[in-house]
């Protein structure tokens, strides 16, 4: 295993390169504020003819997370298109009609089953759940669905995660995401289906569109993906099988602070299968 050293700019990987599967928050975004020269790399990328596809944990459908971006003021014409686990879960919830679902997260996620005419029941009578969040990110933890994943557990439910991140970036603090609820609820023997990266998934959905674009089918090794967490970024490229650009900035910035280069050992600790690179931040 070799050292990793810090990049400056998106262009030292970009030869060869067709396309790049990005994350959002925290690669372009934090939640409260765009990042300029990240949303500036990767219309770069594209001007020169490359595809740029945003992979999200989103717990929303795409339509629903372009507004958002349009809101924090990411052009357009940044990216080509965009796959959320939200539209993932959507899927599901089409192909389970008459089926009670049990929601857990805030309202600002309705747009999960927002057109799909889902039956709503309480957890007694539900038939699988769909976790989007948790009801109130600013106060609560994990912790605070023990009891409803034990008596979930003890009905024999499903939960289908709609964003499998643990925690996320909101301006300079971290919340907690459905991602945590989902594995206290693996943790205490519950089944849990994942949406949204590392799972397999969102990067065949994010190819296929990659395809369309080019016309013919886009071979791995011309392949990035770009985000900045270990779990579901550097896992999932790695699962899939392409180069992974790490983004220190984002929910692992207090880890590499004042870090220039990473040892082997280092990178094992930190990473088990190490990203191709490291970078502060995107950048062309």
């Amino acid at each position: 295993m070799k050292s990793l050293r810090f990049i400056e700019k998106l262009r030292d990987l970009a030869t060869g390169l067709e396309v790049v599967l990005s994350d959002i928050w925290g690669v372009v975004h934090n939640g409260l504020v765009a990042f300029p020269e990240a949303c500036e790399a990767l219309h770069t990328f594209r001007k020169q003819g490359g595809t740029v596809i945003l992979i999200t944990n989103a717990p929303r459908p795409a339509d629903s997370v372009q507004r958002q971006l349009r809101k924090l003021g990411v052009a357009d014409d940044t990216y080509d298109a965009i796959v959320s686990s939200g539209d993932l879960t959507r899927h599901f919830v089409a192909d389970h009609p008459g089926r009670k679902m049990f929601w857990i997260g805030p309202e600002r996620d309705n747009s999960i089953h927002r057109g799909l005419d889902p039956v709503l029941a309480p957890l007694e009578q539900a038939d699988y759940i769909v976790c989007t969040g948790l009801f109130d990110d600013e106060t609560e933890s994990a912790e605070d669905y023990r009891a409803m994943m034990l008596q979930a557990r003890d009905r024999k439910l499903t939960l289908v995660c709609a964003n499998p991140d643990i925690v996320v970036e909101r301006g300079d603090r971290l919340i907690y995401c459905a991602g945590a609820i989902a594995e206290l609820y693996r943790e205490v023997g519950g089944e849990v289906i994942f949406y949204g990266k590392p799972h397999r998934p969102i990067y065949e959905r994010a190819m296929e569109l990659a395809a369309k674009r080019h016309h013919h089918p886009i071979s791995l090794d011309r392949v990035l993906a770009i985000g900045d967490s270990v779990r579901t970024d550097v896992a999932g490229a790695h699962g899939f099988g392409i180069d992974c650009l790490f983004v220190t900035r984002g929910i692992h910035a207090e880890e590499f602070e004042g870090v220039d280069q990473l040892d082997p050992v280092s990178v094992k600790q930190l990473f088990g299968h190490p990203p191709r690179a490291l970078t502060r931040e995107l950048r062309w």
